[in-house]
């Protein structure tokens, strides 16, 4: 139970020298930018582990199959990517749950059809 006060302490004492110190908005926005851009490189290099690993079974796809793929990938990381300003407007919301879907859709119909033979 101690742990759990120091540690809600700790974050109290963080949050109020984000408040209160000047220039902490601008420190948190540049802690929180560093975090994202390590985040975004996780992810980059977790997608290239996997396509080393499954590299064979994508060739096996055929160029037709594995360029849906890849499309399908790409939809679906530019989507993401507007998400902020597509979920700005009404339009917005249908188009981005449209765009997701349809790579989503294309990734498992392109996948199932793989795995039928």
């Amino acid at each position: 139970m101690v742990k759990v006060i120091r540690n809600i302490v700790i974050v109290l004492a963080l949050a109020a020298i984000v408040v209160y110190a000047p220039g902490g908005g601008t420190g948190s926005q540049v802690i929180i930018q560093a975090v994202s851009i390590a985040f975004l490189a996780v992810i980059g290099w977790f997608a290239s582990v996997m396509y080393r690993q499954h590299r064979v079974a994508l060739y096996s796809l055929g160029d037709g199959r594995r360029t849906g793929l890849y499309a399908a990938a790409a939809v679906a990381v530019l989507t993401l990517s507007a998400t902020s300003r597509l979920w700005a407007t009404g339009v917005g919301v249908l188009v981005w749950f449209v765009f997701m879907g349809a790579a989503v859709y294309a990734a498992i119909a392109i996948l199932w059809a793989a795995r039928s033979y």
